[in-house]
């Protein structure tokens, strides 16, 4: 019983976040209800074993993406107004797109209630699926492993740049030339006569 009311609970939640997302029109506000989606999703996965799938959910979607997403949002001088001008004339696209997915989600339940097309799952091992997992992404597919860091690493290195915007009211910091710097360069002795000011 009690698997089942916090099934249908994790669901509602994930469904309302969702649908939170969409409909909200603070982007701040959008983004705070996709973590909430991705949290009750990580709980959706807990229920059915796959504990792997949950904590991946939560680390880097959560942890990572959507908080990046949120510093975006918030860092960036995006001008939403402007965004939604034209708005309306997607909605034709965006009903014919969202018929689609519906049919594939329709056709897709009937298939998994026929069965037949998907193989029977196999039966619990002793040991978990995250130290099964673990042992194939360090072994087999290791090399594969560091080279999607090393794109993930690029990929974080060009947003960087890209988003780093140049500022004139700044006086940018020149450490070569603070380095090379002697006494002599930045104090000097002006012997001002009396009853003269200095000039600076």
């Amino acid at each position: 019983m009690i698997p089942i009311f916090v099934f249908y609970l994790f669901a509602t939640l994930v469904i309302a976040s969702g649908v939170m997302t969409i409909g909200s029109r603070n982007p701040v506000h959008s983004v705070l209800w996709l973590i909430l989606a991705f949290f009750n999703a990580a709980g959706l996965f807990l229920l059915i074993g796959a504990e792997f799938l949950a904590f991946l959910l939560i680390i880097v979607y959560v942890g990572a993406v959507a908080v990046l997403f949120l510093f975006v949002v918030m860092m960036l001088d995006v001008d939403f107004a402007e965004l939604r001008a034209g708005f309306a004339r997607y909605w034709p696209f965006g009903f014919a797109l969202a018929l689609v997915i519906l049919a594939e989600i329709f056709f897709g339940v009937i298939a998994w209630q026929a069965g037949g097309l998907v193989p029977a799952a196999p039966a619990a091992a002793a040991r978990s699926n995250i130290v099964v997992l673990g042992e194939l992404l360090y072994t087999r597919y290791l090399l594969i492993f560091e080279a999607a860091g090393i794109v993930l690493l690029v990929a974080m290195v060009g947003a960087i740049v890209l988003a780093r915007r140049k500022r004139s009211d700044v006086r940018p910091q020149n450490v070569s030339r603070q380095v090379r710097r002697r006494p002599r360069d930045a104090v000097v002795n002006m012997r001002p006569g009396v009853g003269q000011g200095v000039e600076i």
